[in-house]
């Protein structure tokens, strides 16, 4: 599996997210309040709306077009209307970079 170099650990603040794109992939990369760091498909499994124009609350993940919500450590569909969850991604970071495992 390889490590893809997404961005910089100072890119994101914490309890925000950045959109990350790898070919034909979006992801979502966040950074959380204890300063670690955590990736998720980029599209809500609602309506394929972008997570990066949502809003980071703690460990949650609000979609901007229905307000569903997404635990993003696990990627766990929290409130409707999402009921399916977010595929999550390995992620190491090292010299001040975060590396997304992609498959």
């Amino acid at each position: 599996m390889p490590w893809i170099d997404a961005c910089a650990t100072d890119d994101i603040e914490e309890e925000d997210l950045i959109r990350f794109d790898h070919g034909s992939q979006t992801f979502a990369v966040y950074h959380s309040p204890e300063g670690e760091f955590y990736a998720t498909e980029g599209l809500c499994t609602h309506e394929n709306v972008h997570l990066c124009d949502g809003l980071v609350m703690g460990h949650l993940v609000e979609c901007p077009k229905h307000n569903g919500q997404f635990d993003y450590r696990t990627g766990e569909a929290m409130r409707p209307p999402v009921c399916v969850n977010l595929k999550t991604f390995p992620v190491k970071v090292e010299g001040g970079r975060v590396f997304i495992e992609v498959a």
